[in-house]
């Protein structure tokens, strides 16, 4: 008689076989999904974005293809297709269970959308009907994979021209992304939504499947084609911005929230100083420049040139942070806080005031100043439309390019300050403040340094605000209000990109700009939104979108606190 002996090799297969109907059903699925992106979904053009044509898929089908194929490329790999394994160090499971649900949602929000928008599943075309059906099969079989997850395996080396040719993929693929979500059509919400969906699920998906830290690793190869890449790519957009400056605006408003949530980051995220006040720096920096930049308004009379403003808004911000730094950074905590609140709504109350009847004549009260002059650097007027290479470049793409000046300025500062003796005192102090004081640092003057920092940084974007707007009001710089930035919207662009880290502010200010600016019929209820966005970060993601090493092993790593449980480990131990 004749025994089978089951080898290990054997029993790793036997999962792989069980799991291979079910990615032919996620492949089968994602193909016919593809294929309902070129069908007809609606036959009438009332329904925004035009889904009734066959062949040409409207925005809204293109977010439904892409994230097919994605799942079809990741069931794939799965299937051990040659080539495709790169695509999924960490495994293919975790990664095909988000870019399934991404496209089904996707599709079928957008094929709810039709039928309430419409009125009635009646308007809904055949394509309409396959795409939701082909889209939720790769969805409910990703849900039942076995587990693939594996640790990653170090990619073999490319060629260098190879790698060079993905990094430049990758953030012209990146760029058009970006494009994408900041051109969709304000009157136009489901697009905008359904973008949110497929980024996010997709971008959840990749991350899981550890082809970002693949990535990652080609770049640290290339650090100078990198940078050169990033700065091309930030470059190129108001390049390709041919439908006006409406969108452009956009895009310098970010940067500028971006920078000042950097700055702030310096506070709360290096120092963990929780300030609750930070925008009136912003504001600082913007009566300043307003006051000294020949406004027709201003009660100095003096029209100082760019450079010189910006010194002035970012010397008098340093100067508001140090006098409110002194007295308050004594304070820990809550009580901390509360003050920093405070002094955000004294400046706000003593701009409304200064209006030559309440107080002195200074700030033009509750009007503001406005008439501030565009810039005018080496003959380049700020305020008017240039050719360059052919291509129009309206006035806010000149702020656009300088805001990037700016914010480059600002991360170097950031990233310097943070890898500096300084930097490590302020995550000391943020760690155990009592314990950095004992080991000889002094708590006081560490902080004040990062409050005077942040409050310069705040400053030296404010100084541009002011230029950009045109105009400067006491409205602008409220604790929490419908239009970022503010304080409320500082600290929670801080706290959901990831505290002191450099990409995880930009991202979350990113994030917070472009809801609010896109869905419009939401914003009586931003407040409860971000509240409830928040709550469920802290729950499921503690650390932030984009998380620095230490905080990622401070909320993950569940192997520090395991004592030995074996006696000889523990005896060594000891």
């Amino acid at each position: 008689m004749t025994t089978t002996e089951t080898t290990p090799a054997t029993v790793a297969a036997q999962p792989a076989t069980a799991n291979k109907t079910l990615l032919y059903a996620i492949t089968g699925g994602s193909a016919l999904t593809v294929i309902s992106a070129f069908l007809a979904w609606t036959y009438t053009t009332a329904f925004p974005g035009n889904l009734t044509l066959y062949g040409y898929p409207a925005p809204l089908q293109m977010l439904t293809l892409v994230g097919a194929l994605l799942t079809g490329l990741y069931a794939l790999s799965a299937l051990g297709i040659k080539g495709l394994g790169w695509l999924a160090p960490n495994g293919t499971r975790a990664a095909l269970r988000f870019l399934a649900a991404g496209a089904a949602a996707t599709t079928v929000f957008t094929v709810g959308s039709i039928a309430v928008e419409l009125g009635g599943l009646v308007h809904l075309e055949p394509g309409a009907w396959v795409a939701a059906l082909a889209s939720l099969v790769p969805a409910a079989a990703a849900f039942k994979l076995e587990d693939d997850k594996r640790k990653a395996a170090p990619a073999g080396a490319l060629p260098p021209w190879a790698e060079i040719l993905i990094i430049v993929g990758v953030y012209a693929l990146g760029l058009y992304v970006i494009t994408f979500g900041i051109d969709t059509d304000d009157k136009e919400p489901q697009l905008f939504i359904a973008y949110l969906i497929t980024v996010g699920l997709a971008a959840t998906g990749l991350m899981k499947s550890g082809l970002p830290d693949r990535f990652a690793a080609i770049t640290a190869r290339h650090r100078q084609v990198a940078l050169i890449a990033t700065a091309a790519a930030f470059i190129g957009f108001p390049f390709i911005q041919q439908s006006g400056d409406t969108y452009t605006l956009i895009a310098v408003n970010i940067l500028i929230f971006a920078t000042v949530a950097l700055g702030l980051n310096v506070v709360v995220g290096l120092a963990g100083l929780l300030d609750l006040g930070y925008v009136a720096f912003l504001g600082v920096g913007a009566y300043t420049a307003a006051l000294v930049s020949g406004s027709t308004a201003s009660a100095f009379g003096i029209h100082l040139p760019f450079w010189a403003a910006v010194i002035v808004g970012a010397i008098a911000s340093l100067v508001f942070g140090v006098v409110i730094g002194a007295p308050t950074l004594r304070l820990r905590g809550d009580y901390l806080a509360i003050v920093t609140l405070g002094f955000g709504e004294i400046f706000r109350i003593a701009m409304g005031n200064l209006d030559g009847t309440s107080g002195p004549q200074i700030t033009n009260g509750p009007n503001g100043i406005p008439n501030i002059p565009h810039l005018d650097l080496f003959g380049w007027n700020f305020g008017e439309a240039h050719t360059v290479f052919g291509i129009t470049l309206g006035a806010y793409a000149n702020y656009y390019l300088l805001m990037l000046l700016v914010m480059a300025l600002v991360i170097l500062v950031f990233a310097r300050a943070g890898n500096s003796r300084i930097g490590r005192a302020w995550v000391a102090i943020r760690e155990d403040e009592t314990a950095a004081e004992a080991m000889g640092i002094n708590g006081f003057r560490v902080k004040l340094i990062a409050f005077a920092l942040g409050a310069t940084l705040a400053g030296l974007a404010g100084t541009v605000q002011a230029h950009v707007n045109t105009t400067v009001v006491p409205e602008n710089y409220v604790f929490a209000g419908p239009v970022p930035p503010n304080s409320a919207f500082l600290l929670a662009a801080v706290i959901l990109g990831g505290m002191g880290t450099i990409r995880g502010p930009i991202l979350g200010s990113a994030l917070l700009f472009l809801i609010p600016a896109k869905l419009q019929f939401l914003q009586d209820y931003q407040l409860l939104g971000f509240g409830i966005a928040l709550i469920l970060l802290m729950r499921l993601r503690p650390e932030g979108l984009i998380a620095d090493k230490r905080a990622k092993l401070e909320y993950h790593d569940d192997t520090a606190d395991q004592a030995p449980t074996d006696l000889a480990t523990a005896k060594a131990g000891a």
